[in-house]
């Protein structure tokens, strides 16, 4: 076993490792989160797989958005 001050090739102890593990999962979360988001908004906007008329035939994106949001809440 190691002692509590031993410091690792990062030059982290072991607690300094935790802690800047435990930023790191908050801040990817927060990112991953925020990509989710953005993703769905760009997606509600204009689809990527557009109808077989292409975006012309997308009239009823507004009912598929009013239909998803109460999901998303």
């Amino acid at each position: 076993m190691s002692s509590p001050n031993t410091v690792s090739l990062s030059g982290m102890t072991e607690g300094e490792a935790q802690e800047f593990h435990s930023y790191y999962l908050q801040g990817m979360i927060a990112f991953v989160a925020i990509a989710v988001v953005a993703h769905l908004l760009v997606w509600f906007w204009r689809p990527w797989i557009p109808g077989p008329d292409g975006y012309a035939s997308l009239e009823g994106v507004g009912q598929t958005v009013t239909s998803l949001l109460p999901m998303l809440a």
